[in-house]
Parts: structure tokens; sequence; C-alpha cells
């Protein structure tokens, strides 16, 4: 399907965000496939390279993962159960009430909500459920945290796009018309090297956006600060991103 113009912060870097995105846990597909009808087909909107679509494909028979992005989805990952599609999330070219589930990962700041919301509805089978799903900054744990929130929040936050701010606060001050379901608490949590991290922390928009600006990559400072107390290039540390969710079902 031919897209229009959308926000693109990641086409040109969709080889990085293919091998360093984290994915999701399971206990999010298992949540999520809780709240479906059933689980004949879901809709993955700005599915990148198919983090949580491969995921969800465990769970239901067929998964249509989508993105704007063709470089994103030449680099997503194959599975039997996922179609992948070039297609904006508000212009998907499903049939009408054809999926169970809808979600949009880390990737709904982006979207003309309005209009996402329409098509969301048209393509909903009755009693179908909604989650957008978004992580924000990262945690390490050790010393070395606050040498990470420092170049967050200080170092590179200027860079940010806009829309940014919606992770931050958890998707709380989108529009979200729908009857809100609780989930329980959920986060990603990794085992990484520092390597793992510096190659993570490289696709950030706001990482690229500074390159851009300063001609450097300020990752690479960060990263000769972080190995001198990380303990060596094959010492693990836990990575927590703390998952927010906003769920619902879409009433027919």
């Amino acid at each position: 399907m031919a897209t229009t113009h959308f926000k693109d912060f990641f086409s040109s870097n969709s080889a990085s965000y293919a091998a360093h995105r984290p994915s999701y846990p399971l206990s999010l597909v298992q949540e999520l496939a809780r709240l479906s009808p059933a689980l004949t087909r879901a809709l993955d909107c700005g599915c990148g390279t198919g983090q949580l679509s491969t995921l969800l494909a465990d769970r239901f028979d067929e998964v249509i993962a989508s993105d704007a992005s063709a470089t994103q989805i030449e680099k997503a990952r194959p599975h039997d159960r996922v179609i992948y599609r070039i297609a904006l999330a508000e212009d998907c070219g499903l049939p009408d009430a054809s999926v169970d589930l809808i979600t949009v990962a880390q990737a709904a700041h982006w979207l003309n909500l309005e209009k996402f919301y329409v098509e969301a509805q048209r393509v909903a089978r009755p009693q179908a459920a909604i989650a957008l799903i978004t992580y924000g900054v990262l945690h390490v744990d050790g010393a070395v945290d606050a040498a990470i929130q420092h170049f967050y929040h200080d170092t590179i936050a200027s860079y940010w796009p806009t829309e940014r701010r919606h992770v931050d606060t958890g998707y709380r001050n989108l529009p979200f018309p729908f009857k809100e379901l609780a989930l329980p608490p959920l986060a990603i949590e990794l085992q990484w090297r520092l390597d793992d991290l510096i190659g993570y922390l490289k696709t950030w928009s706001a990482v690229k956006a500074a390159e851009n600006a300063l001609g450097i990559n300020p990752v690479d400072e960060l990263a000769a600060t972080l190995r001198k107390s990380w303990g060596g290039p094959t010492v693990l540390r836990k990575i927590t991103w703390p998952l927010s969710v906003r769920a619902g079902h879409i009433q027919q």
C-alpha cells in the first residue's frame, strides 16, 4: 500500500534498530491475548522491525504487522504467522471487522490519533482489544545508572522531538476514547553487556539529531565514562524499562 508523508526518524537506522531495540516480555503478550475476544488476527501498527509482532504471532493465528517505513519492514524479523505490510496506521488496508487485537508499540506518539482511531474502529471485530504501549528511559542496575539518567535528561534532552514528551508521561495525556482496562505492572527486563547498551543508545532519535548537529556522536563520550565503572566487556547488568499500557475494548 502506498503511504503519504509521515514523521520518519528511524528508516536510516533500521539495521541498528533491528539489532539493538529490546523485545517485549511474554507477560505483556499474555495480557493482550487475555483481553482479545479471539486469537484469530492481530494488527500491530507501527511495527518497526517486528519486536512485538513476532511475539504476538506465538499466540495469534495471524499477525498483520504494518509500518510506514519500507526500510523498517525490510529489516523486520521473519515469522511464519507474521505478514509485514508497508502501510500507515491510519490507513492499514484491511477489511472491515477483521481483527481481534490492535497494538501500537512505541509508536502511538507519532500517529494522527484521530484518524487512527477511526481506522481502528473500522477494522475491529466486536469487542476487539486495543493497546497503546510505550517504554520510557531505561534504568541500569548499579551506580552507572546515574550517568545514563544524566545523559537522557540533560545531555541530549534538547534534541528529542516534541512528541517524546508523551513517552515520558506514559501516554497518559494522549486521547484514548475507549473504556480503559487496568493491567498489572509490566516491564522489559534484560541482561546486557555494555556494548549491547551502547548499540541501543545509538538508535535513539535524539542521539542521531545531536550527531547531525554536533558532528560527533554523544554516545561515544558516555561509553568512555561507562567503561571505567562497568566492570569489563563481558559483565552483564540488569536493564529495566517500565512499560506503560493504555488498553481497552473497541465497542461495536
